[in-house]
């Protein structure tokens, strides 16, 4: 665990100090039990243990994906505004700079990485449609004209 505190101006010309506690992946890996469990959601460090028993979706859920990245698992439940505005209560800290670089293997992806994945994934059916579309297009207005 390191902490790091950085200060950033607030708008108002007055500095405003922050500090920021990154973990290693490894220090999240070891807090997967119902005693302590912390998530990694877009590269920021959640506890979410006191959320155990309020989870809508069950513990369950929790459990299975304490110590890891549960990135990919909470935007394909697509949570809602509101879980989103929740989840800043639990937000302990941002996992280590060196664990988010692609090369060193890091199952965490960027933000940028995330939507941009999530994306691909209705690109080749929007596609498809369209295609369909002018096809049946082509073909209904061929049988009219013969």
């Amino acid at each position: 665990m390191a902490t790091v505190e950085a200060s950033g101006s607030d708008g108002k010309g007055q500095g405003v100090e922050t500090s920021v506690t990154y973990y290693r992946l490894e220090e999240v890996a070891e807090r997967n039990s119902s005693k302590e469990i912390w998530l990694v959601i877009h590269g920021r460090v959640y506890d979410v243990t006191r959320f155990l028993n309020e989870h809508p979706g069950g513990e369950e859920v929790l459990l299975e994906l304490a110590g890891a990245d549960a990135t990919e698992s909470f935007e394909d439940v697509g949570h809602s505004s509101d879980a989103r505005e929740m989840l800043k209560q639990y937000y302990i800290g941002d996992v280590h700079p060196d664990d988010l670089k692609p090369e060193s293997g890091s199952k965490v992806p960027s933000k940028d990485n995330t939507y941009k994945s999530y994306w691909s994934y209705w690109i080749i059916p929007i596609i498809g449609a369209i295609v369909l579309g002018f096809l049946y297009r082509y073909y209904t207005s061929e049988s009219r004209s013969s």
